[in-house]
């Protein structure tokens, strides 16, 4: 199927996909500022740049958006169908990219939360993430929940 947008339309949609300050993450951020909790944003010093870090919780939070970092089993993270080869590798590092990064952190000492655009639009997050980051606090288990 041919792309109904010229290559510089192409290029200038892809270029203003923002990597931070997106819709769900300001979303989470309002609702843990709501709940009482402080945090800062996208300390560029850790790996990954979290988009959400409670430095004295040694707490991390990743707002990740189904269709670029492959939530797994949603409707948001289809592959489009031209140009199928470079999708796929692109996507494949990205995600590989997010294990190394997480892995890093956890070494680093933090615990890593992942929250998915997919659970921000449904609200679902709140149902969990409160009780996630007392969880995270209470334990010494650095192992990821996503």
């Amino acid at each position: 199927m041919a792309d109904s947008l010229t290559p510089q339309q192409r290029s200038r949609n892809m270029a203003s996909i923002r990597d931070k300050d997106t819709k769900p993450e300001i979303q989470v951020r309002k609702y843990l500022f709501s709940q009482r909790f402080r945090y800062r944003l996208h300390r560029h010093d850790l790996p990954g740049k979290p988009d959400i870090v409670m430095p004295g919780r040694k707490l991390v939070i990743f707002v990740n958006g189904c269709y670029w970092h492959r939530h797994s089993g949603c409707r948001l993270a289809y592959t489009p169908k031209s140009n199928i080869e470079f999708w796929n590798a692109k996507f494949d590092d990205n995600v590989q990219r997010d294990i190394k990064n997480h892995k890093d952190l956890q070494a680093l000492g933090y615990r890593v939360i992942v929250i998915w655009e997919c659970e921000v639009r449904s609200g679902t997050y709140k149902n969990w993430i409160i009780q996630r980051i007392m969880n995270k606090c209470q334990t010494s288990d650095n192992s990821e929940i996503t």
